[in-house]
């Protein structure tokens, strides 16, 4: 998709950025390049030049040619012999006067020399730049002295400005080379990183893609689902506030590893693994949560995890009262049908002239539903722990099970003791599901009805319940697994929530400080104790 007003892309900008900061490197270190080597070229003329003249001044042939009438004829060749030898431009030896004995035009012999001559007079080297008959010159004046040490004639070196210029010229050229060069490797370098850079921003600009980014940043954390991005080593590298809110996080995780949050094992695994999982129930202390992943790779060959939470609490609550009111009904429906067939029965033992064996037959059943009534309500007052306790009475006769209502149960009204009556039927109603499914299991294991046995009494500051059946128990192997997400007794492909109820009453009862306790006595027995006055606040 092209953004309408777009300018230039961010690598564009950048290839640009970086091709004038190499052109400003290679200008400024030309210049410096170009200043040092005029510099070098200079300090090696004006070496070259004295020299030359030195070595000239302390020639013996300079000294007695100079003391003759007539030197002019002794120094011209000797001079020109040293000048071809030497490369300078010009060797002029001269009377103290300044009268020209030697110059490379001889026409010039005899003329005063052109030029400052007073501090060689004095008996000083001196150097300076200057115009003569050859134009402006790099030139070095030295005295010459006799046994006296006087003065007797002075001797001029000088290289032209042109020939010092031409000499410069030939160094800066492998120098313009090497600036080129420099200039070529930066420009291609610029465009490769351009060319990169070009592919990971999708040729967006700065502005877009800061507009881009800030969309994005808004809509990762208005969203109240949870997003999590895991790398494959396991580091965090994405956490929305969304996912902090549901795994009960308070610091920022990113940058932890997913196994050192303090989550559940398998939840933390499976945040980790790489894999693709649909919709998986995990269990926290505080929720059930929903999780999606599917793996990702990034353009340059990295790998990570993208992980979504959804909060599944409250309709997995909604969907456990649910089920109980559908199986209370569904145990409702079968009473009705069962009292139906009864009703049938006295009717005809009435019509066949018995009514004494119809109202025994009535009365007796009456009387065994009235006397687990009678006890579940003189015994809880609670009304949603009695409710469900009859719920499940019925529930388990219509299975086939005996639920059993121990003598000692004996609970008063929880809701000034600061426990939450659904987290009651969260526990209980698991406990005794899981319960009636052991029993039903181990029906051909013991002698008689099979049976669950519960006890709900206070004991001090707790409230403890108590859960037992005639099942085949839990083995020992597998007692640190019962309260995980996903165990259970049942077939694998069973239906969908098999291997949370258990899970779910281990979260409950964590969310009240409580504690839980599992033991083999002719069969599994649960031993819930909850501490009374908590205010679940959490």
């Amino acid at each position: 998709m092209r953004i309408r007003g777009r300018r230039w892309s961010l690598a564009r900008q950048l290839l640009l950025l970086q091709l004038a900061g190499v052109a400003a490197v290679v200008a400024v270190g030309g210049c410096l390049a170009y200043l040092d080597a005029s510099r070098a070229t200079h300090d090696q003329a004006r070496d070259k030049v004295i020299a030359v003249a030195a070595t000239i001044a302390d020639s013996p042939v300079v000294l007695a040619a100079a003391s003759t009438p007539e030197p002019r004829g002794a120094l011209q060749p000797f001079a020109e012999r040293v000048r071809v030898d030497t490369g300078v431009d010009f060797i002029t030896i001269m009377s103290p006067d300044g009268i020209r004995f030697t110059h490379p035009d001889p026409t010039q012999i005899g003329q005063r020399f052109l030029g400052n001559t007073a501090v060689a007079r004095a008996g000083h080297v001196f150097t300076e730049t200057y115009t003569g008959t050859l134009g402006p010159s790099m030139r070095a004046v030295v005295p010459v002295f006799d046994a006296a040490h006087q003065v007797v004639a002075m001797v001029a070196v000088g290289i032209t400005v042109a020939a010092i210029s031409a000499e410069l010229t030939e160094r800066l050229v492998p120098l313009l080379a090497v600036a080129a060069a420099v200039l070529a490797v930066g420009g291609v370098g610029s465009f490769l990183i351009s060319v990169r850079l070009r592919r990971h921003t999708r040729g967006l600009g700065s502005v877009e893609l800061n507009r881009v980014f800030a969309f994005y940043e808004a809509t990762l954390y208005a969203v109240r689902e949870g997003l999590i991005l895991v790398q494959a080593d396991g580091r965090v590298v994405l956490c929305n506030d969304g996912a902090r809110e549901l795994l009960g996080l308070t610091d920022n995780p990113v940058g932890a590893s997913a196994t050192e949050l303090g989550l559940p094992a398998t939840l933390a695994r499976a945040l980790c693994s790489g894999e693709s999982r649909l919709d998986e129930i995990h269990v926290t202390d505080t929720r059930v949560l929903v999780l999606n992943a599917a793996p990702v790779s990034s353009g340059d060959g990295g790998r990570a995890n993208v992980v979504t939470l959804r909060d599944h609490t409250d309709l997995q609550r909604l969907t456990g009262e649910l089920n109980s009111s559908r199986g209370l009904a569904e145990s409702l429906r079968a009473q009705a049908h069962e009292a139906a067939n009864r009703l049938h029965t006295v009717v005809s033992l009435v019509e066949m002239g018995r009514p004494r064996e119809a109202v025994e037959f009535a009365t007796a059943e009456l009387d065994i539903a009235q006397q687990l009534t009678d006890r579940v309500v003189g015994a809880v007052s609670e009304p949603v722990l009695a409710a469900l306790l009859l719920g499940k009475a019925a529930d388990a006769n219509e299975r086939g099970v005996e639920l059993v209502i121990t003598e000692d149960t004996e609970v008063g009204d929880l809701d000034t003791e600061g426990l939450d009556p659904r987290a009651l039927v969260t526990i209980v109603g698991n406990l005794v599901d899981n319960g009636i499914d052991a029993a039903i299991e181990g029906a051909g294991l013991r002698d008689g009805r099979p049976r669950v046995i519960v006890a709900v009494r206070l004991d001090g500051g707790d409230l403890v319940l108590r859960v037992a059946d005639t099942g085949p128990g839990v083995a020992d192997t597998a007692r640190h697994e019962v309260f995980q997400r996903g165990w259970s007794t049942k077939a694998p492909d069973g239906p969908v929530g098999h291997g949370l109820g258990l899970a779910l009453v281990g979260q409950a009862v964590r969310r009240f400080d409580g504690s839980i306790e599992l033991v083999n006595d002719g069969g599994a027995v649960f031993t819930v104790r909850l501490p009374l006055r908590h205010r679940a606040a959490r």
